[in-house]
């Protein structure tokens, strides 16, 4: 009998090839910026659409608090060391490395996108590829799940607090950035909490309705801003120059991130397996809680510009922590992960 994957033809290899490394969601955002460019709302459609995001949003962030236990971010709170590190590279590190960024100059890349990169490192850190990519490493699991999910809770209020100390000279968060902040991210998180005893084991069991309704906001909320921004002429300036710097940019900074939270590991005496799960949940930033959170905190241009930035170093992120998490896993006997560069 032959193998599946030869059943499965050229064309069925390719695409298998292909899934394993582009993330199916940075596919459907790139085709809703691209939608976003080509064909723009405008007028009511435009408000009205506005008014989708924004319920959207609030869906999301309830679902996070209506299907997280409680009680796992207790349990990862006890290894405060590894949490502790992971909270440190995530919302101290990441944002002085991009205060830094600030200061590449307007020829490598634009303004607007060194904004985007500065939004882009006060993010939390991902979930589900953290996590993946230490189970493929074998590194620590639980550490890695009570960690990143932690990042994500903290970020709720560190993130805009961030984005207000930070950014507020051209971000454009003010008053009404805090107010959206606290009903349509911190609130509905809140509330689903409050339910989750009843709401948390049928989510969880049901794991593709709240992917699905992920991926369908962050997908929402990126042609929406893209909208906004194409009808308002906020891409002026944007040029395959300043994306390429752009891609230079975040490779540095993954670089940076990847090898200083592996030595610090080390530094700090963690296990094998903690210093998988400080690597892999230390050097991410999430997709899926920085479109929602840019839509609510910054003005539609800047949330716009945003966009690109996080979805690029998404990408990066994804590939090469793979090539990482793959090499760690083989068992190689380096005394620190090769990082690309």
């Amino acid at each position: 009998m032959p193998a599946p994957d030869e059943t499965r033809g050229p064309l069925g290899r390719a695409w298998a090839g292909l899934k394993a490394w582009v993330d199916p969601l940075v596919a459907l955002v790139v085709l809703a910026l691209l939608l976003g460019l080509l064909a723009p709302v405008r007028g009511t459609a435009a408000a009205g659409l506005g008014r989708v995001t924004t319920v959207a949003i609030v869906l999301l962030f309830f679902g996070y608090g209506a299907r997280l236990a409680t009680s796992q971010v207790r349990a990862g709170m006890r290894n405060w060391r590894l949490q502790g590190s992971i909270l440190v590279a995530t919302f101290v590190v990441f944002p002085l490395l991009g205060l830094l960024s600030q200061l590449v100059p307007d020829a490598v890349l634009a303004p607007s996108l060194c904004t985007g990169v500065l939004y882009l490192t006060l993010l939390p850190s991902t979930v589900q590829s953290s996590v993946v990519f230490t189970s493929i490493a074998g590194g620590n699991i639980a550490g890695a799940v009570t960690g990143a999910t932690a990042s994500n809770v903290t970020g709720i209020l560190v993130t805009p607090a961030l984005v207000a100390a930070l950014m507020g000279g051209h971000g454009g968060l003010g008053a009404g950035g805090v107010v959206g902040t606290l009903s349509e991210l911190l609130l509905p998180f809140v509330v689903g909490q409050a339910v989750q005893r009843w709401t948390g084991t049928w989510l969880r069991a049901h794991g593709w309705l709240t992917r699905a309704t992920d991926r369908a906001t962050i997908v929402l909320v990126a042609y929406s801003a893209v909208s906004d921004a194409t009808r308002t002429g906020a891409w002026r300036g944007v040029t395959v120059g300043t994306v390429a710097g752009l891609l230079a940019v975040s490779a540095a900074l993954l670089v940076a991130l990847l090898a200083l939270t592996w030595r610090a590991g080390g530094w700090w005496g963690l296990d094998r397996g903690d210093r998988i799960a400080l690597l892999m949940c230390g050097s991410k930033k999430s997709l899926a809680t920085g479109l929602p959170m840019a839509a609510v905190l910054l003005p539609a241009a800047t949330a716009a510009t945003v966009t690109l930035p996080v979805v690029v170093f998404h990408q990066l992120q994804l590939t090469v922590c793979a090539a990482i998490a793959r090499r760690l896993a083989a068992g190689a006997r380096e005394p620190s992960p090769r990082v690309p560069g």
